[in-house]
């Protein structure tokens, strides 16, 4: 309601989102360029469209939500560059992967695009978090081959409140240069950023990045309801508040379902994500219940269904004791 009142200069002159570098830096302690963009998938692809070459390649992880659920929008705003991807057990890229992936890339010469970003993900899709020590490895060996690394932070806040670490030790100080801030997941209506952590490696991207927010369409001439949401998540640290809150329901639910005989948890909950293989019984009765949920691929010889459970800043503890309660019955 604030931010509509009155009548303010268009794409970002207005009062707030004039504020927000200065916010981000402050919230951030480094110097950082902020760019409000209504979607993940658009903050991810322009965000890698700024690092890579067309004739270029982003290493990520094989589970990247950039490589598997962004229908090709990375691949589209960077004019074919391609995404290469490396094997994990869950979610989260090591260093020998990653060293071994540069070093076949190179060998590769003319004939293989080179590696020109690495993205990570923080939490990771399989509800894992990297350490920040392994975050740390992952981004000194690709500052080794002079490559940026971009992280795909949709649920940053859900590790920053795992790992209880400062949103600069999750970032920057670890060796992150590019971050896609996730806002709609942990309370914005719709709001995401792009955020360069200002250093030598990110000022070439940031020379023309406001061209190519506006060449995709992404430029909102009212910036200011963008900005809002994102200042709103800021104050008193009302994102990682919102995430804390998401991370222990779905610890909540991990508890339940540990003492459960039928349950089987493939993968650590370390952010607001439960993966767990139910007996196909089960499954479509909390179907049948009103339950909805994404199905994914069960590991090979293993009976049951792979299920994922998400909590969020609403999720309410009634709901799932109502949700364990029918898993119980």
């Amino acid at each position: 309601m604030r931010a509509n009142e009155g009548c303010v200069g268009s794409y970002g002159d207005d009062a707030m989102s004039q504020t927000l570098n200065a916010r981000f830096s402050e919230v951030f302690g480094a110097e950082v360029r902020v760019f409000p963009i209504m979607t993940g998938t658009a903050a991810n692809s322009l965000a890698l469209s700024a690092l890579v070459a067309p004739y270029g390649a982003v290493l990520c992880d094989q589970s990247a939500h950039i490589s598997n659920d962004e229908g090709g929008a990375p691949e589209f705003f960077m004019h074919g560059a391609k995404l290469v991807t490396l094997p994990s057990a869950d979610g989260r890229m090591i260093p020998e992967a990653l060293r071994t992936g540069l070093r076949a890339n190179a060998q590769g010469g003319i004939l293989k695009p080179p590696i020109q970003a690495l993205s990570l993900t923080q939490a990771t899709e399989w509800g894992t978090v990297y350490a920040l020590k392994d975050l740390a490895a992952l981004c000194s060996i690709a500052h080794e081959h002079d490559i940026p690394v971009h992280l795909d932070g949709s649920r940053l806040s859900n590790a920053i409140a795992h790992l209880g670490c400062t949103p600069a030790e999750a970032t920057w100080k670890t060796g992150v240069d590019v971050l896609s801030f996730g806002g709609t997941k942990c309370g914005a209506m719709a709001a995401e950023a792009v955020v360069f952590f200002v250093n030598d490696r990110t000022r070439p991207a940031l020379k023309d990045f406001e061209r190519r927010i506006k060449r995709s369409g992404h430029l909102w001439s009212k910036a200011r309801f963008l900005s809002a949401q994102l200042l709103a998540l800021l104050e008193n640290d009302l994102w990682l508040k919102n995430s804390a809150h998401a991370n222990a329901m779905a610890q909540r639910i991990v508890e339940s379902l540990r003492r459960h005989a039928g349950a089987q948890l493939p993968f650590e909950t370390q952010g607001n994500e439960v993966f767990v293989i139910l007996p196909d019984r089960l499954v479509a009765e909390l179907e049948a219940a009103g339950y909805a949920f994404y199905r994914w691929p069960t590991p090979e010889g293993v009976s049951g269904t792979l299920i994922r459970l998400v909590t969020s800043f609403y999720t309410r503890e009634e709901d799932v004791e109502a949700l364990l309660a029918e898993i119980a019955a």
